[in-house]
Parts: structure tokens; sequence; C-alpha cells
């Protein structure tokens, strides 16, 4: 006899609280966020920066957005773009440098700001003008 998952998106309680089975979204009263298989975090950041998707799967979102905002919505799923990228290959980063698509992009820290090799410039970290930032606001490849 074969065994086969349930396929039914039934509703389930846990401690009296009733849950959604595939539900990527926090729970009524939950205050952390997750998506399978990548791990959302608030944490203080940076001023300006709003999320970082991390080389270790883990997605950081400023922690002085508002939770379940439109803002929040936004800042995730331009990082899961980054930690897609990140997840498949296309993109991957270290300390002195960035690669994309095979294309190694250095990075330095001058005057104090993270800064990147583009196309002869130097250019502060976090710029659009950067292929993958542009992809990742997009959402093209």
């Amino acid at each position: 006899m074969a065994f086969k998952l349930g396929s039914g998106k039934n509703n389930y309680a846990v401690n009296g609280e009733i849950r959604k089975k595939m539900s990527f979204r926090g729970q009524a009263g939950e205050t952390g966020l997750s998506v399978p298989g990548t791990p959302i975090l608030r944490v203080p950041l940076e001023e300006g920066v709003l999320g970082e998707a991390n080389m270790d799967g883990t997605i950081y979102i400023n922690d002085q957005i508002e939770p379940g905002s439109f803002q929040e919505r936004q800042v995730i799923n331009h990082e899961m773009k980054h930690a897609t990228d990140i997840k498949i290959g296309r993109l991957a980063y270290a300390d002195d440098h960035i690669m994309y698509n095979g294309e190694r992009f250095e990075r330095a820290d001058i005057n104090g700001v993270d800064s990147i090799l583009y196309e002869g410039q130097w250019m502060e970290a976090g710029t659009t003008t950067f292929p993958w930032e542009r992809e990742a606001n997009n959402g093209t490849r």
C-alpha cells in the first residue's frame, strides 16, 4: 500500500490558536517573519539600509520598518530576489568583491563608505545602478 501526503490545506490548532497550512506570512500575534528556507530577522541596520540578503541564507529587515506594512513587503520581495540569486549561484559577495553572473566587481571601504567598482567608477553599495540591484527592483532577469 502506498503512502500519500494529504493535499488539503485545512486549518489546524496549536495551543488553542487556529493556523493554516502553507501560510508563508506570520500568523496573528507573531513578531517574526518566515519564508520557507529563508529566515527573516528584524535587526537594527545602518541608517538608510532597509534590508540585507546574507550569504548564510538569512534576510535582515530593518527593525524600524512597521510590521505588516507595504514597505515591509517591498523590502522582503527585493531581498528575496537577492537571496534566490545567491542560492542558485548568480550572486555572491565577500568583504573584497561581489560576483554577479560570473563577473567580479571589486569592493572596498572608501572613506568609511562600502563601495563597489562598477564601469571604472567607485560607487556606494546599494546604489540602484548595479545590475543586481536593477534586477531586484524591476523583477527582471
